[in-house]
């Protein structure tokens, strides 16, 4: 059984004296592992980082088996970002986590290309990667089976004044409804909600509230790995959270740690 596909490098550990295991996030096979014969030999090594674009072709007896992959470089993400210590955390950040939460060989397709244009806005030294970072998360917990419902009310059904998000249902929460819970609530940006971010300007949107977008989807991401990979950290993350909460300065790092529930 062989199959041919463009994917992104997840991670790469030694296997053997001179080979190497990798996980890649393919386009049209989902996260696969396999086998790359002389992967700790000088070319390949460069080859064989995290956030690689490559093309690979995998061959095994039988599908349950590890494979052997054969890798050939098409672009290097992880490198262009060596000058931009966030970008490389959020990138470090979503590899680790598709890493974590894909079921193997599932294909997501729309996943992977929504992950190619965080990778490129990455790359351009942009104000927006932070609000398609959280988008890109968003969408993560879709594909997961684990989605917030962010439409409407769930307590009155109203579209207007949304505010919270509730962590038992994953529903948004109105403003008036919510109040007398808000310490219960995770909070929800106005830019988070469907069709926002076409509507605001990146530069109206502060960096608090960009935390807030961030906890929201972390609190998520969190609980869903609690539930099914209870041994597992989230090192990458809580690293560029950190520094996110760094970077957005003593007064929003005030205002967000009431409401933080990660």
């Amino acid at each position: 059984m062989n199959w041919n596909d463009v994917g992104l490098i997840l991670n790469a550990r030694k296997h053997g004296e001179s080979s190497v295991i990798i996980h890649a996030f393919t386009r049209e096979h989902g996260r696969s592992a396999g086998l790359v014969r002389g992967g700790t030999g000088r070319r390949m090594r460069g080859i064989l980082q995290p956030g690689s674009e490559v093309t690979l072709t995998w061959r095994s007896r039988l599908a349950e088996q590890l494979g052997m992959f054969t890798v050939e470089a098409l672009k290097s993400h992880a490198t262009n970002l060596f000058d931009a210590p966030l970008a490389l955390m959020a990138s470090c950040s979503a590899l680790a986590l598709l890493d974590i939460v894909l079921p193997e060989s599932e294909p997501h397709e729309a996943l992977y290309e929504a992950t190619l244009l965080l990778f490129r806005s990455l790359e351009q030294e942009t104000d927006i990667w932070p609000l398609l970072l959280i988008r890109w998360e968003l969408g993560l917990l879709s594909e997961i089976g684990y989605g917030l419902d962010l439409s409407r009310c769930a307590a009155t059904g109203t579209t207007r004044d949304l505010a919270y998000v509730s962590p038992k249902s994953r529903r948004a929460v109105s403003r008036e409804a919510g109040l007398p819970y808000h310490d219960k609530l995770l909070k929800l940006p106005v830019f988070v909600q469907a069709g926002r971010i076409a509507e605001l300007g990146i530069t109206d949107v502060p960096a608090g509230d960009l935390l807030d977008g961030l906890e929201l989807t972390g609190y998520f991401i969190e609980k869903f790995i609690t539930e099914h990979r209870p041994n597992l950290h989230l090192a990458a993350r809580e690293r560029l959270m950190t520094a996110f909460r760094r970077r957005s300065g003593p007064a929003d790092l005030e205002k967000n740690t009431e409401t933080n529930l990660l």
